[in-house]
């Protein structure tokens, strides 16, 4: 398996795949599968597939670390990016389908609907992440620097998941799930970092790839 994941060839699939998502959307919406309201049904799709993109990314360095698979950190600024990718596409959703552009309007949801303001905190935040995941931008800020800000993805997809979870109100098993989910992979990285502080673990890996550096986050 370390040399398929190693290829080159291997991002392709692994790019058509996180395509999949949207190819399915479309496919629904031309025949005519989207439900009787189909802006919501966008809407709560997209959603959930920002955060299924988000703590992909997060399980990225658990899994590369538990597997013995280093190969994996390949793939994780592309999860990232199309984590990004995906919460573009229900933001926008938002503005253009719900609100018709109407700025006045999601100010005020934004200030007083408290799912509103988680959602649209965990979006403002991926913006950073996005813009700083290339290798020039990890040489602009620093390996440091630049570490700190990309743990801003704990953030965001905390802020995701309280922004589903306060939006559903009644039926909250699948924002559950994604919370313990992060709360696994939060939990982790939290007790590998005791682990170093105790000095029974390796020195820490350089930042090599976006949204993550190679075992910091």
């Amino acid at each position: 398996m370390k040399p398929v994941l190693s290829s080159k060839w291997t991002k392709v699939p692994v790019f058509l795949l996180c395509l999949a998502p949207i190819a399915r959307l479309v496919w629904m919406g031309f025949r005519g599968g989207l439900g009787a309201n189909p802006i919501e049904f966008i809407t709560h799709d997209t959603g959930d597939w920002t955060l299924i993109f988000l703590l992909l990314t997060l399980g990225i360095t658990p899994a590369r670390r538990l597997l013995g698979l280093p190969q994996l950190i390949r793939y994780r600024r592309m999860l990232g990016l199309f984590a990004f990718f995906y919460g573009c596409l229900h933001f926008t959703t938002y503005i253009w389908l719900d609100k018709f552009f109407d700025f006045s309007e999601m100010v005020k949801d934004v200030s007083k609907r408290r799912f509103i303001t988680a959602g649209f905190l965990g979006f403002v935040l991926m913006l950073p992440l996005a813009v700083t995941s290339t290798a020039g931008w990890i040489r602009r800020l620093g390996g440091r620097s630049w570490q700190m800000l990309h743990r801003l993805v704990y953030v965001s997809a905390a802020a995701g998941v309280v922004h589903y979870y306060w939006l559903v109100k009644s039926d909250v098993r699948k924002p559950v799930q994604y919370g313990i989910i992060l709360a696994l992979l939060l939990g982790y990285r939290l007790v590998v970092r005791l682990r170093e502080r105790r000095g029974r673990s390796a020195a820490p890996g350089k930042a090599r790839d976006g949204w993550t550096t190679a075992e910091g986050i």
